[in-house]
């Protein structure tokens, strides 16, 4: 008798029949969350131990959106795994398997882009603040507004903006569902789409240098 059920390391693609190329198979992400031969029990779990006195926000990490507009200047402090704002290794982080974990300030005034993943869902917790947060799919558009510790988790495949439309900096929470999500997209009107497109053609232009 044929199962119906797709085994849990096949190849996931998304709604755009994207294949995520990060994505490990189930086996190995399994493997990688096994204690290591080389370490105690003490080691190993330390190592999974992410304590805020060593944290330091990362007002780099979405930088080329701050030298486009001002407004978009926001910092992210990791926890676990690097996210999706294009880090591309953090030795200070726990290492992700099936999420990331960070957390970030949007200044008042300030706000996160809109922006699509359309490999993993995100996660939206409001420590502190007053966030606006906009949504949109296919010519609809739906908005609300988070505060202390509300939450939203926004489906792959949506376009999404948070705005701080309060007097102080607002802190939350970040979870993307992907130890590796794919870098986020803009609208396609939207300068910070050929702004990342130069970006990439400048890194892939500097992997060759390298490569030769």
């Amino acid at each position: 008798m044929q199962s119906n059920t797709m085994a849990a390391n096949q190849p996931v693609f998304n709604e755009r029949g994207l294949l995520n190329a990060n994505l490990l198979p189930e086996a190995e992400i399994q493997k990688s969350m096994l204690q290591p031969e080389d370490k105690s029990f003490e080691q190993w779990l330390e190592g999974r131990v992410a304590r805020y006195p060593t944290r330091r926000y990362d007002w780099n990490a979405l930088k080329f959106q701050a030298d486009y507009d001002p407004k978009y200047r926001r910092a992210q402090m990791r926890y676990v795994g690097t996210g999706a704002a294009g880090v591309a290794n953090d030795v200070n982080s726990v290492p992700a398997a099936h999420f990331t974990f960070s957390t970030m300030v949007i200044p008042a005034g300030h706000e996160g882009p809109p922006h699509i993943h359309y490999d993993v869902e995100e996660v939206f917790f409001v420590m502190r603040g007053t966030l606006k947060v906009v949504c949109e799919k296919d010519g609809k558009r739906w908005e609300t507004v988070l505060r202390d510790r509300d939450l939203i988790s926004v489906p792959p495949g949506v376009y999404r903006e948070e705005i701080n439309i309060g007097d102080e900096d607002a802190l939350m929470c970040v979870m993307l569902g992907a130890a590796k999500p794919i870098l986020p997209a803009y609208p396609p009107d939207s300068p910070l789409a050929e702004l990342k497109k130069k970006r990439e053609q400048a890194a892939l232009a500097q992997a060759a240098l390298e490569q030769a």
